[in-house]
């Protein structure tokens, strides 16, 4: 059920106000919760009565004006506190004998009230939600006019609505707690089929004989849905049935199917005692305790049939397999073994002898190398950040050389050398692009930080990329940040992504590969880094480089460039910053490339194509969903565009990554680690097969999607032309950047 909760209700019962009730005052405003004080029992249950709160809070510390499990016995007495969270605030050696109640200290912190509110909120109050409006769904069912059955694992009747009383002939609770009677009419196979079926937890639908009150059989059409409970187990079979003959659809199955896991809840949920207590702690040896009682909440809400959609999918076939033919049944084995991948979006390569580099580009990029040696142990080396130049920062764009100035007033267009900029900034180029860039769309504005801030910031972000790397240093920042603001300003990009969407995606720009080691995520992990331990072998360098950005931000106030804005601002900013920068991670390419493709490429090619409707483009573009995929094949392609550029930055950049392949894999042989991409041996290697194999596999469907979407006419020509001069080298049997020399 998708259920929409509006702010908790909380009621704190404090006899005066100190630090504790102020503490938990400030953390309901902090959480959005609406709050009420009461000083007396009696304010506390005419308020209770009025509001009918989610959550009471009992200041149990303090006997001498009331007694807490009065209170609470006040307030379970009513008939609304059938799904009201109670839990008490006691002293440090104090706790009542009939509920489970944890000694609080003193001198409780706002952010420690505000983490056990949160707890509730998705534990217990989120529960009893869920239960009250369960009340709803049995009332639907009572009025249903399809026969359901609920029955426990061992088919013993839970609940029948009146529909299927009236369809078996029973009168009211005579079913329930018995095993509803058998046929005779229906063959052993079947009912073996039966069983199998939904003892594996699939649906089973068909048609079956049932044996009415008075002994007579009645065929039927019928739907059994398992219901699975904690821990997985089936615990629930729902069965909708009608008689044969009735073309009517089951149309009350999602609906019964989560009816009958809250009624299971409601069962295990049930308390004998009149008071429900729980207690706030502030001790850390109570900790391990208290979660247990917040996980038990959250596995039982867990417990609950929420179906993801590719489950409903698998369900879907699985009934479609037991009416279909033996070909069709055996096709649709194959469609769910595909579906039960966890790489629905990756394509299947074939052996290795048919494209090598394609095979080691994939390995090396798409892997996460759970293949590392014991031992054996990656320490990124400081000596390698980059160290000042002697050229000095400007303190604005109007203190930059003119040299570079004039390197600068190409900014806006694709050719834009980049190279030429590092030349002239002594490998700074970052900085200078930076300023140019965040001044000219406006970040500053945005994030009311002054000028000398961003340089800072940028300062700081360059700094820490490794200027010894052939290729991830501050200067591939610098042309991934130039391709990010030039895909933003194109008309289609512009008119979807706010201001907010701007900064962020400027920002991850920046600082997406910050720190980045020269070697790739499946090194690291079989290396056994320091930083794939902490990352758990899982997007190891995205995770590194975003956490590192924010760290170094905040690090400094002369170089927070966040500094000014408030806190929601700042955390939405955030996630979208983060959000990016993870998308560069190459085990998800073709997961957001095909999700691009299908929600917002496809999509607008129908409508455009019908000619009707063209109003409704934009709201495709521009829902949040589509607004984040769109962010995540810009940064995508900003950071591999080096196949779009003019051909000579393009060659340059090929050989820039070649040769920290090459580095990588003499490191590899050199400390006998697992070789991740061996055609990347510089010995034997031909680069433009490399980059004909990257192209094909990575780059032509991820830029005709972003093209269609964009419109970069310039870029798609630059690919081609590049392609075609990596083929004819490759054709040369040339395995250099350029073809030798005419004797």
């Amino acid at each position: 059920m998708r259920l929409i909760q509006g702010p908790i209700q909380v009621l704190l019962v404090f006899a005066k106000e100190d630090s504790q009730s102020d503490a938990f005052w400030w953390a309901c405003d902090r959480a959005g919760f609406s709050c009420t004080i009461a000083r007396t029992p009696e304010a506390a249950l005419e308020s209770f009565l009025a509001q009918h709160h989610e959550v009471v809070v009992v200041d149990g510390r303090h006997a001498r004006y009331f007694q807490a499990e009065v209170v609470c016995q006040l307030i379970r007495a009513t008939k609304p506190s059938e799904n009201t969270v109670i839990v008490a605030v006691v002293p440090q050696k104090e706790c009542f004998t009939e509920a489970i109640f944890k000694p609080c200290g003193r001198g409780v912190s706002v952010a420690r009230c505000y983490n056990e509110l949160l707890q509730m909120q998705h534990g217990e109050v989120r529960c009893h939600f869920k239960l009250r409006a369960c009340n709803s769904a049995f009332t639907a069912l009572e009025q249903c006019g399809e026969a359901v059955e609920i029955s426990s694992e061992d088919h013993i009747i839970q609940y029948v609505n009146p529909a299927l009383e009236r369809l078996m002939g029973y009168q009211q609770g005579e079913l329930v707690g018995k095993e509803l009677p058998k046929s005779d009419k229906n063959r052993a196979e079947l009912l073996d089929t039966i069983n199998n079926c939904i003892n594996k937890g699939k649906e089973w639908q068909g048609v079956y004989y049932a044996q009415r009150k008075t002994g007579d059989s009645m065929k039927q059409h019928v739907k059994i849905t398992p219901v699975t409970g904690q821990g997985g187990k089936i615990r629930h079979f729902v069965a909708i049935k009608k008689a044969y003959g009735d073309n009517n659809k089951f149309t009350a199955m999602s609906l019964v199917v989560s009816a009958a896991e809250c009624q299971c809840q409601r069962h295990r949920d049930r308390r004998k005692d009149s008071v429900d207590s729980r207690s706030l702690s502030s001790r850390g040896s109570d900790a391990p305790t208290l979660h247990n009682r917040r996980y038990s909440s959250v596995a039982r809400i867990h417990s609950m049939t929420i179906e993801a959609p590719i489950t409903k999918v698998i369900n879907i076939i699985n009934a479609a397999q037991e009416s279909s033919p033996v070909v069709v049944a055996e096709a649709l084995d194959r469609v769910l073994e595909i579906l039960r991948t966890t790489e629905l979006y990756s394509p299947q390569l074939g052996s290795k002898e048919d494209d090598p580099h394609t095979n080691d580009l994939v390995g090396g990029l798409m892997s996460d190398g759970l293949r590392r040696l014991s031992g054996n142990e990656y320490v990124f080396s400081k000596s390698k950040r980059s160290k000042p130049g002697q050229l000095s920062i400007p303190m604005t764009l109007n203190d930059v050389p003119q040299s570079i100035a004039d390197l600068l007033a190409d900014e806006e267009r694709w050719e834009f050398n980049i190279l030429g900029l590092e030349a002239a900034t002594h490998k700074r180029p970052l900085t200078y692009l930076g300023l140019k860039v965040f001044t000219g769309m406006g970040v500053c504005e945005f994030l009311n930080c002054s000028e000398a801030t961003l340089r800072s910031w940028l300062q700081v972000m360059e700094a820490s990329y490794h200027a010894s790397n052939s290729y991830h240093n501050s200067t591939h920042a610098a042309d991934v940040l130039h391709a990010t603001a030039y895909f933003l300003r194109k008309e289609r990009v512009k008119g979807i992504l706010d201001q907010l969407d701007v900064v962020a995606a400027l920002v991850a720009a920046t600082v997406h590969d910050v720190d980045h080691p020269g070697r790739t995520n499946s090194f690291l992990c079989n290396a056994g880094s320091e930083l794939a331990i902490l990352y758990n072998d899982t997007a190891v360098l995205e995770s590194h480089h975003a956490a590192l950005a924010f760290q170094l931000t905040v690090r400094d106030s002369k170089s927070n460039i966040f500094k000014n804005i408030d806190r929601t601002q700042f955390r939405t900013l955030r996630q979208a910053i983060i959000d990016m920068v993870l998308a560069t991670e190459m085990t998800r390419h073709f997961e957001h490339v095909n999700k691009f493709v299908n929600s917002i490429n496809k999509p607008m090619a129908a409508i455009e194509e019908s000619n009707s409707n063209v109003s409704t483009v934009p709201n495709i573009r521009s829902s949040p969903e589509n607004r984040l995929l769109i962010k995540r094949m810009m940064i995508k392609c900003a950071d591999v565009a080096n196949p779009c550029r003019p051909l000579e930055l393009c060659i340059e950049w090929a050989g820039r990554i070649s040769e920290e392949y090459f580095a990588q894999t003499d490191e590899e042989k050199l400390q006998g680690l697992p070789v991740v991409m061996p055609v990347f041996d510089r010995n034997t290697c031909s680069v433009p097969k490399s980059q004909i194999s990257f192209i094909d596999y990575f780059i032509t469907d991820m830029f005709d999607a972003w093209d269609a979407f964009a419109s970069l006419p310039g870029l798609m020509e630059n690919l081609s032309e590049n392609y075609k001069y990596w083929k004819g080298l490759d054709e040369m049997k040339c395995k250099s950047l350029r073809p030798p020399p005419s004797p």
